[in-house]
Order: C-alpha cells, then sequence, then structure tokens
C-alpha cells in the first residue's frame, strides 16, 4: 500500500471472494500511510481467516469504529481486541442494548453477543470512546454520530425493537458512518445504514462542507425496501456527485440490481476481499 494512498479491504460480507469466507455481516478495514481503522467486526470467525488469507495484519489496529450495535457487526470484537489490545474503540453508548428483531412474532435476539460485551467490558475507560455527536477520528477523517432523521420515506429496514414482546420500537439511534477525505472526494463507509443512505449523506456533506463523494460503501439495509422507497432513494442519489457505489451486506440483491440499472454513477456489489484504494 502506498502512503499516499488510503486503502480500504471488505474482510466481512454477506459474499466473498474465493479465498474468502462469506457471513452476513460487516467488516472494513482502512489504512492509510499513518493509521489502521477497523470499522465493524463482522458476525463470528470469519474476520481472522478472512485478513490471514488476505494477508492483513490486524495488529496494527489502532482504532476500531462500531457502526452500531447489533450481532453481525460486533462479533469479532474480541479476536481484534485480542491482536490489537491497545485499539481505542468508537461507539454509541446505545450500542450497548439489547434488543430484538421479531418476524411472524416471533423474536429474534440482535444484540452485541456476550463475549463482545466482555472484551469492551474489560478495557481501560481510556480505550473506549463514546460517541454522541460528530468526532474527528483523525486530520482528515471523522464519525458521524448519531444522524438526523429528515426524509419520510427512511427507515431502519426492519422491524426492530427493545423488549421481546414487540412494544418498545428501537429506532436505532446508535447508527453512524465513518468517512475520508481523499483527492477525489469524500469515500464515506456505512455498517447498516438504519439512519438512512440519503439522511446520511445529506449529513455528511453537511458537516464536511463538500459535495463530491468518490465512493459510497457498505451496507444500506434495502432488503426490504418498498419499491417506492427505492425509487425515491434513486432519484435524490442521482442529485448527489457520487462517483461510484458498492452496495454490500444488507443492501439485498434486489436493491443492488435497482441501484445498477437507475443511478448515474458506477456501482459495484462489494465482497470479503474487496480492495478499493484512493489517492490522498
Amino acid at each position: 500500500m502506498s502512503a499516499n494512498n488510503l486503502s480500504l479491504t471488505i474482510l466481512s460480507d454477506n459474499n466473498a471472494a474465493e479465498c474468502c469466507t462469506a457471513e452476513h455481516g460487516f467488516s472494513a478495514l482502512i489504512e492509510t500511510g499513518t493509521c489502521a481503522i477497523l470499522f465493524d467486526t463482522g458476525r463470528e470467525n470469519v474476520l481472522l481467516p478472512n485478513a490471514k488469507a488476505l494477508g492483513v495484519d490486524l495488529s496494527t489496529v489502532r482504532q476500531l469504529v462500531l457502526s452500531h450495535g447489533h450481532y453481525d457487526h460486533t462479533g469479532g470484537i474480541g479476536d481484534l481486541l485480542t491482536l490489537a489490545p491497545e485499539a481505542t474503540v468508537y461507539l454509541h453508548p446505545g450500542a450497548f442494548r439489547e434488543r430484538f428483531s421479531i418476524r411472524n412474532g416471533i423474536p429474534k435476539p440482535v444484540s452485541m453477543p456476550e463475549p463482545a460485551l466482555i472484551a469492551l467490558n474489560s478495557l481501560p475507560e481510556k480505550q473506549i470512546n463514546l460517541i454522541e455527536q460528530p468526532s474527528v477520528l483523525t486530520s482528515r477523517s471523522g464519525i458521524t454520530g448519531p444522524v438526523p432523521r429528515i426524509t419520510s420515506y427512511e427507515d431502519t429496514g426492519g422491524p426492530f425493537f427493545l423488549d421481546p414482546e414487540g412494544s418498545i420500537p428501537d429506532a436505532i439511534d446508535d447508527d453512524l458512518s465513518i468517512w475520508f477525505e481523499t483527492r477525489e472526494g469524500l469515500v464515506l463507509v456505512a455498517g447498516c445504514c438504519h439512519a438512512g443512505i440519503i439522511n446520511t449523506l445529506r449529513y455528511v456533506t453537511e458537516l464536511t462542507g463538500t459535495e463530491r463523494i468518490a465512493a459510497l460503501i457498505g451496507g444500506f439495509h434495502l432488503s426490504t425496501a418498498s419499491p417506492e422507497r427505492l425509487m425515491q432513494t434513486v432519484d435524490e442519489l442521482n442529485t448527489f456527485d457520487i462517483g461510484r457505489i458498492i452496495p454490500c451486506h444488507c443492501t439485498g440483491e434486489a436493491a443492488a440490481a435497482y441501484f445498477r440499472r437507475n443511478l448515474h454513477c458506477h456501482v459495484e456489489p462489494g465482497y470479503a476481499g474487496m480492495r478499493l484504494e484512493f489517492p490522498l
């Protein structure tokens, strides 16, 4: 990797290159000449083998950013902290909540797994950064913190609740994304984008004052989106100056295909093992 480039490697995704293993999860390593940041850790048992297969040294990670507290983004926390015990962890305090997905009246726990909670609770207080507002990550990158929910057509993307009875809806207000400045524009990385991809894009361009988006990468949680939401999302995305979109994880194959047919920018589905570089 050149010191003059930002390198992004997807380590966990629902799809994978032949040398990697797929899982329902997401994790991406972002490296520059001066830092290594892991964004999410996938679901379980895939982060380390995929990193090894790709020749990635996770012991160099100094910052771990968690997009939200769901199991498929936090399952590898313990594995990462075993290799990089001094890494600083950034997350919203709501990520620790107990939460459920309820379909057909059947509650499924989707909280952060117990081993991940134990690993985080064992860290010194100085290694935990609770993010409740936009925050600087490095001199050329940042964390959105909670994203304002403005659009009328975007929701969390699923039947999420804070109790197994389904009486307390979960707004997933711990959802956050990260952005990086490059010579080609911003690189925006999302975990699930429960806040909505349009809400997130609007917020990041407002925070940074930068209109050009070199790449939008990650899960957009559109697998159960209505045709109306997909149409409104694409119409709005086409008003942004975006170089390419890499839909991953929970975006859904139908939504990704709709993007390819209707977006003005380049669309290429992501997968574990994918590597991208951007000039700094």
